[in-house]
């Protein structure tokens, strides 16, 4: 009897014991997800900031500069007050469909002993945090010089509120899209359709630059774009893989696969350009670069290296074809291609992400048929609908926004600002004093 009870007594403390140790802190994933939080942070700043800053004309340089560098403070204040809770909601309460509880405002009840899954929960929250910054950040391409500075912070302010946040909680906050099975690791929905389609929104409302279609307007300074583009490319490795939100398999293969996306769409766009037009351009090979990145996203926890090779060529030659014909077919200044590149890449590995997804991760693996047909056509349906739903509410939501900001600020310098430039409208100051 004796012995029965110290055996009940053994396992009533190990059920104690590993009950606890879910709730325990582990140190590879804390170091990898500090480690990703870092990498990003530096996306936005300074890799977005240099990548937008070269494609922009000099007059507008430092303006590209300023909105990037503010978003990130902003931003970061904005997803403290309200928006991290609304997206995720108070940990261990029950979530409802469209958004979160609202008690973590001001990151309440997130305190140094707090534990999210195996990190810190203040960890998790800034991890989500430099997500909340780069998306905001990504719309500026869209309206990049023109749009009054104030009408950006409070049209990005509200965004992120009544948008990104909402989108967040549907997809990884246990929201419906989640609960439904979308399958959609690192934001193909939640960051690049909802900035794309923002983006293009707002170049359709604000409207064309001066000269568009008539003048050229070519990038003022390459270097600056390749740079923050080699920047772009090492953070998204922050971004995917610390994504899986431990130091893991998981997060070593969305780390492969990414890179090989890159590659493959950087390679891919090269080639079109080279065959149409005779000459590869380093533009066109960094644009491809980002659009591997952007259309694997979605999938890179859940494809295998070879299909993110055929993702990345994928990429590569539609959001090619996307970018020189979309824009002039829609006649819409998307002054710096967000739209074909992130809208067309998120839409595109959102849904190839029901395609080629495997439970089985081995190097030929990945290739969408480990899983069965019937298994495929049902989760293509998932992620169509996460498409549908994400493209629809960012576009309504933010046409609502344009218009009141509008009515308050004004959305748009005018003629004569514009063309002197937003450094000195707006900044008094020149990205270039040489």
């Amino acid at each position: 009897m004796k012995t029965m009870k110290s055996l009940a007594l053994g396992a009533v403390s190990l059920l104690a014991a590993s009950s606890a140790s879910a709730q325990e802190i582990n140190g590879a994933d804390t170091a990898w997800i500090l480690t990703s939080t870092a990498l990003v942070l530096f996306m936005t700043i300074p890799g977005l900031s240099l990548f937008y800053a070269g494609l922009v004309r000099s007059k507008n340089v430092l303006s590209v500069l300023m909105q990037c560098f503010a978003l990130t403070c902003l931003m970061s204040l904005v997803w403290f007050a309200v928006g991290y809770t609304i997206a995720f909601g108070s940990d261990g309460v029950e979530q409802g469909m469209w958004i979160g509880d609202f008690g973590n405002m001001f990151f309440a009840n997130i305190g140094m002993d707090s534990v999210n899954g195996t990190v810190p929960a203040t960890l998790f929250a800034i991890f989500q945090m430099t997500f909340a910054i780069i998306t905001p950040a990504l719309i500026v391409g869209g309206f990049a010089e023109r749009m009054r500075f104030s009408a950006m912070l409070l049209f990005s302010t509200l965004w992120l509120v009544l948008v990104y946040s909402p989108v967040c909680h549907w997809v990884w906050g246990g929201g419906w899209l989640g609960n439904m099975g979308l399958q959609d690791f690192a934001g193909g929905t939640v960051v690049h359709i909802t900035a794309a389609v923002a983006a293009l929104v707002a170049a359709m409302m604000i409207g064309p630059r001066r000269g568009f279609g008539t003048v050229a307007m070519p990038p003022h300074n390459l270097t600056l774009t390749v740079a923050g583009a080699g920047m772009l490319w090492v953070g998204w490795f922050g971004f995917n893989a610390g994504s899986a939100v431990a130091a893991d398999g998981s997060a070593a293969m969305a780390m492969l696969v990414t890179h090989l996306s890159a590659s493959a769409g950087a390679l891919a766009w090269m080639s079109m350009e080279w065959l149409r037009h005779g000459k590869p351009s380093m533009l066109g090979t960094v644009t491809g670069m980002v659009a591997g990145l952007g259309t694997i996203t979605p999938a890179s926890g859940s494809v295998g290296p070879a299909a993110a090779v055929v993702i990345g060529l994928i990429a590569g030659v539609v959001c090619y074809f996307a970018t020189n014909y979309l824009k002039n077919k829609l006649k819409v200044d998307d002054s710096l291609d967000v739209f074909p590149v992130h809208g067309v890449g998120g839409i595109l590995g959102t849904l190839l992400a029901g395609i080629f997804c495997s439970t089985q991760l081995g190097i030929f693996s990945g290739n969408g048929f480990s899983d069965g047909i019937s298994s495929i056509g049902g989760q293509l349906m998932v992620q169509g609908t996460g498409v549908l739903a994400t493209l629809v509410y960012t576009a309504v939501v933010t046409f609502v926004l344009l218009k009141v900001v509008g009515t308050l600020v004004g959305l748009r310098v005018d003629g004569d600002e514009e063309t002197q430039g937003l450094d000195l409208v707006l900044h008094d100051e020149r990205g270039y004093d040489l």
